[in-house]
């Protein structure tokens, strides 16, 4: 049988295999990009939110999670749900409706599409006459009245969406009913809004764009009332009662009508203009909420000044003398009020009112005084301010997760007690495993603290930098207050603010250590903080370092960015991380990589121009490296220079074409007639033939220059306690990686810790090793005695880990972008290597140790390697032996900020952005995954519309 068995095929390490890896897109955190519709069920309690690319997504109570998309990919428009069912329709901007429902399949239930349905009109009508504007699901559960431009009301039948002609009501029929004094034919174009009667169901009230409206039976088949309105109308809403609507207009005002019993003309109650008198924005969508003491909520969109206040995004509350007007920094999507749904109440008393902004969701309690906002458990704004970079954190030790969730319950402290109100199904998930956090970096030079546990990602805590340095903005400053006569009574909410005060404060790299509380964070700027964690407020001078990289070279000169200017004097921070020391790289440009050691207490840095290692509990600077090359002017002009550094590389390029075709033309000219010019060509072509098939899987990977720009740009530092000068003692080390292909090792002479205050840390530098190909280093690793990576600094002393084995040779990895070569140590002499770029040709733009655990056995686990490359795929390659073990397709190639933004767990998961607000979570483990499920109770309705609880009916609900 051996015959037969493909090289390299081993049956038991296959099955193995599939033991171990397997590949899942199981979550998408944090807000939706671009949303488009909401709606909401307050039978389900549930929330739906439509995207411009086809998304649609339910939300219910932390962790109950459905999603769905739509094969056309178009702007959902309109999303209704189905009164007292599992199932809603989407309009969408093709004007196809699409009725979906929650259906069981497997024990689990998924959001299902299950019909689609386009509105046809007679042959050679316009488009218009079919043309969907407003959507009424009717509550007997069987129709759906779509009202058109054409003013046409179509009825279509569920859940087949079949139309039923001879129950359309048309404009004409519409007319008939109304004294011609009174309007026209135009009065009856375009159907704005349908609202049904909250008491009577064979009443619907129509809203037509012109101001007409029209309360129109069943039944019968005719207008039993119609209003006149001066203005053109926006929305409708019935008041619980159903003795009473209100109108909000074009103009700014809302309108109260009286429907009477008899046939009398309506007269309006009352028009208000809440803004005016001067012109006011369009009133878009409007509540009028009753309550038990009298006075009703009145909750509207809209309605600002245009002159003043034109450019405001607001939804405004008014309760009696109490009037707030809610000011969103992103245009407001839509809005719904979560109230009593019981029909037998008297009363709406409303609880919240929800925002579904562009950028972000609020939740505004509305029963507490002063109306504060309610803290999300989920769909959180990541993007409040760009994310810059991102750092993950497995198994969290339980005393720093409760220290930290401390100090961030100290910063909420202005948020609502409320319980989260949309709380419709239960999660019956398994509790995380462990404790995990996510750390993004943020533009305005902020580090937010992300439970990431679990399905949904959780803000615990958010950091800022800004308070060390001096900037144009206050951050005691509060954006929310108002004077007393401030009219009208805007009040900022949400926290989107995508305006950084200064864009050297960005985070570009973090590094935690979750055993000791240090972190270390570097900016834009240059700027290195390391922080301790403490429990209480403290003022204290942060202590200042420079570290000068170019060490006074003569001949550079930065034309990039000045450094950030510091606060003199005591600053107080926040109970958090708070920054104890401040290192400044010269010239201040970005920091590319980031390391620290919290058990030696040293922190190491690099940039563009090179690398530097600082004592932070001596606070002195142990040494510095500068690794530029004479031609890297490139380096020096920072990120502010780059059209100068275009022109350059373009100039550059046209040469290197011009030298490439003078040589050419040399070596295919010379002196000689046509005849001998051809057979130099062929004997030239045949020759690189020859060189070709020599090696026929591997492609020609042509060896970088030393002159390309950059190659001083340190991209990765390491720290290892390893083998360096010789085989009888190990010492620790600090590796660098350049983008020249450089690696740089020192051996690091730390005191014991009795004279370690004492004796100042020595540096030497010991290996200097140079890749052939030049390829820019993405990672460095150190395998011990057994083949396994070295622990992190203080895993051992927490007995989170076997101590590393001394006694064996260890091994040193280094990842370059084209190939990982194994280098055995102290010799350095190599030992083993993949090519990654010549065999699959693609780069590798990420690479991270994963432990991947069996899902039959507890007993297995093992170290791999995973990398993602610059097409997109991530493959999961041995240790020691650099075996390809399998290979999954995980993001489009063309979606380079999504490959540059992935960021791997230790336990074989990752996060990528799929938007600005986005991460996707992916799993390569059977044993480690993070997904939704939950249990959604199916209420039953009996015949007198009362809501009872019906046990014995779960839905498991996992992401479709």
């Amino acid at each position: 049988m051996r015959r037969f068995l493909r090289p390299g095929h081993d049956p038991v390490r296959e099955r193995l295999k599939r033991d171990l890896f397997q590949f899942n897109k199981t979550v998408e955190h944090g807000f939706p990009h671009q949303p488009s519709a909401l709606g909401y069920s307050p039978f389900l309690r549930l929330m739906a939110i439509g995207t411009r690319s086809g998304a649609i997504k339910l939300y219910g109570a932390p962790g109950v999670e459905f999603m769905g998309l739509h094969e056309e990919n178009n702007t959902v428009m309109q999303i209704h749900f189905i009164p007292d069912q599992c199932q809603l329709v989407t309009l969408l901007d093709d004007n196809s409706l699409h009725l979906w429902s929650l259906k069981q399949h497997g024990g689990a239930s998924e959001l299902r599409e299950e019909h689609r349905f386009t509105l046809k009109g007679p042959p050679g009508s316009p488009p218009s006459a079919t043309q969907v504007t407003a959507v009424l699901p009717h509550s007997s559960r069987e129709v759906l009245y779509l009202g058109t431009e054409s003013g046409s009301i179509f009825v279509v039948e569920l859940p087949l969406f079949r139309v039923l002609e001879d129950r359309t009501i048309s404009p004409e029929a519409v007319l008939q009913r109304i004294p011609e004094d009174n309007c026209n034919r135009r009065s009856c174009e375009l159907v704005e809004a349908l609202r049904e009667h909250p008491k009577n169901p064979d009443q619907i009230l129509i809203g037509y764009s012109r101001g007409l409206i029209v309360l129109w039976d069943l039944q019968n088949n005719k207008a039993t009332h119609h209003f006149l309105g001066s203005q053109q109308l926006e929305n409708l809403y019935w008041q619980r009662d159903g003795s009473k609507f209100i109108s909000c207009h074009y103009d700014g005002s809302y309108t109260q009508w009286p429907v009477s019993s008899d046939n009398r003309q309506p007269e309006p109650l009352e028009n208000t203009v809440p803004y005016g008198p001067f012109p006011c924005k369009a009133i878009s969508k409007i509540y009028w909420q009753t309550t038990k003491n009298g006075l009703p909520y009145i909750i509207f969109q809209g309605g600002m000044p245009r002159a003043s206040y034109g450019d405001r995004h607001s939804i405004s509350v008014i309760h009696g003398s109490q009037q707030t007007a809610f000011d969103f920094t992103s245009r407001v999507i839509d809005f719904f009020i979560i109230f009593s749904s019981d029909p037998a109440a008297e009363f709406d008393d409303p609880s919240a009112l929800v925002v579904l902004a562009e950028e972000e969701l609020v939740v505004i309690d509305l029963k507490s005084a002063g109306w504060p906002a309610v803290h999300p458990p989920y769909l959180a704004s990541l993007h409040c301010s760009a994310i810059t970079c991102s750092h993950h954190v497995s198994n969290i030790p339980l005393k720093l997760w409760e220290r930290i969730i401390s100090a961030g319950s100290k910063q909420n402290i202005h948020y609502s007690s409320m319980p989260w109100p949309i709380d419709g199904g239960t999660n019956i998930a398994p509790d995380p495993p462990q404790r995990d956090l996510l750390l993004t970096g943020h533009e305005d030079g902020t580090v937010r603290f992300w439970d990431a546990s679990g399905v949904c990602l959780h803000l615990l805590y958010k950091l800022s930098t800004v308070r060390v340095f001096l900037t144009d903005a206050d951050p005691n400053d509060n954006m929310n207050t108002l004077g007393e006569d401030e009219w009208p009574p805007l009040r900022k909410v949400g926290t989107f603010d995508p305006y950084s005060d200064d864009p050297r404060l960005g985070i570009q790299k973090i590094y935690l250590c979750k055993y000791s509380g240090y972190l270390a964070v570097a900016g834009t700027a240059g700027q290195v903080l390391v922080m301790e964690l403490n429990d209480e407020d403290a003022e204290h001078v942060v202590d200042h370092a420079e570290a000068d990289l170019l060490q006074d070279q003569e001949g550079y000169r930065w034309k990039g960015h000045e450094k950030l200017k510091t606060r003199d004097g005591p600053v107080r921070f926040e109970a958090g991380f708070q920054p104890f020391v401040l290192v400044q790289c010269q010239p201040p440009a970005v920091v590319t990589s980031l390391a620290l050691h919290s058990e030696w207490k040293l922190v190491a840095f690099g940039t563009s121009h090179g690398f530097g290692l600082f004592d932070h509990q001596q606070k002195r600077l142990v040494f510095v490296k500068c690794t530029l090359h004479p031609s890297d002017q490139l380096a020096l002009e920072g990120p502010l220079s780059r059209v100068k550094s275009l022109k350059k590389s373009l100039r550059q390029s046209f040469r290197r074409i011009r030298r490439s075709r003078v040589s050419s033309r040399k070596r295919r000219g010379g002196s000689g007639n046509a005849s001998e010019v051809q057979e130099a060509n062929a004997k030239f072509d045949q020759d690189a033939l020859q060189e070709m098939e020599l090696a026929p899987v591997q492609r020609k990977i042509e060896a970088r220059s030393a002159e390309d720009s950059f190659t001083g740009f340190v991209r990765t530092l390491y720290f290892a306690d390893t083998f360096l000068r010789d085989s009888s003692r190990h010492c620790p080390s600090l590796w660098a990686g350049t983008n020249g292909g450089t690696v740089y090792a020192f051996c690091l002479r730390v005191p014991p810790a009795e004279r370690r205050m004492d004796e100042p840390v020595r540096a030497e530098q010991a290996k200097e090793i140079q890749l052939m190909h030049r390829a820019p280093i993405v990672g460095i690793l150190v395998l011990d005695g057994r083949s396994t990576p070295l622990p992190e600094p203080l895993e051992v002393a927490h007995d989170l880990s076997k101590s590393p084995d001394m006694q064996g040779s260890h091994q040193l990895l280094v990842v370059s972008e084209e190939q990982f070569k194994v280098f055995t140590l102290p010799k350095v002499s190599s030992k083993l290597k993949l090519k990654l770029t010549a065999l699959e040709g693609c780069r590798v733009r990420k690479v991270t140790v994963a432990n991947f655990g069996s899902c039959k056995t507890d007993d297995y686990s093992e170290n791999d390697l995973a990398v993602l490359t610059n097409l997109g795929d991530i493959q999961i390659i041995s240790l020691p032996f650099l075996k390809l073990q399998t290979r999954y397709p995980c993001i489009r190639k063309e979606d380079v900020s999504g490959i540059a933004s992935c960021v791997f767990t230790k336990y074989g998961q990752g996060f990528y952005l799929i938007s600005p607000s986005e991460f996707e979570r992916f799993s390569l483990s059977t044993k480690w995954l993070v997904e939704p499920r939950c249990i959604v109770d199916m209420p039953e309705v009996t015949s007198n519309n009362h809501v009872h609880n019906k046990s014995g009916t779960e839905n498991a609900a996992r992401k479709s």
